[in-house]
């Protein structure tokens, strides 16, 4: 199987990780889970298919709902279609394991074993990213992670400051910190930082994604 992620030759003083689809192949499950919970608040089957989920990765639930609104003219509850969502993932957890992506899996570790600090800025809220963690065997690796609820409202993905907080949190200046990222907007929140990053490959689209 081909590498998901080609790494840094360089050592920088601080990395930062996107949860899902980064450290953790999450993705099709949070897809299942908006799938479920679009349908039950009135969206049409078309909308927020594979495509143009995968687009929005990294980004804040409420906002990407508020996106839905302006690209298909629904009228939903932003706040509530993204509760209704994370309660979907969090049953989806409960009868499935989440694996970790091996080459971010064996980094961090080598980080771990090197203190150099390292933290997770992610577009999903608590308590999330430790249910994410947790399935993935990786819970308690992480002693900074930052959530859109550690920002100003709005200003997640793309925005910088999530990525801002966690060189923050770590010490470290943001233009000696590396960002892996697998979605767009999460790879434009690092450069509007002045970060270095690294895009880390999708997984591959779920079988009948186009219903």
């Amino acid at each position: 199987m081909a590498a998901r992620v080609e790494l840094p030759d360089r050592l920088y003083g601080g990395y930062i990780f996107d949860l899902d689809g980064t450290l953790v192949d999450s993705m099709p499950t949070h897809y299942r889970a908006w799938r479920k919970a679009l349908a039950e608040h009135g969206a049409p089957p078309h909308a927020f298919l594979w495509p143009e989920f995968t687009a929005h990765g990294g980004m804040a639930a409420p906002d990407i709902v508020r996106d839905l609104y302006r690209t298909y003219n629904l009228h939903m509850d932003a706040e509530a279609v993204a509760q209704y969502k994370r309660e979907c993932y969090t049953r989806l957890l409960q009868t499935e394991q989440l694996p970790a992506i091996p080459e971010m899996r064996e980094l961090v570790l080598t980080l771990r074993g090197r203190g150099i600090p390292y933290a997770i800025g992610t577009g999903s809220i608590m308590p999330g990213p430790l249910e994410t963690l947790g399935s993935a065997g990786m819970q308690d690796w992480f002693p900074i992670i930052v959530t859109p609820d550690d920002v100003p409202p709005g200003r997640g993905k793309p925005a910088p400051d999530i990525f801002l907080r966690c060189a923050e949190l770590m010490g470290v200046d943001p233009h000696d910190c590396v960002v892996f990222e697998d979605g767009e907007p999460g790879l434009h929140a690092a450069a509007t930082a002045g970060m270095a990053s690294v895009r880390v490959g999708q997984c591959p689209s779920p079988p009948g994604w186009e219903r």
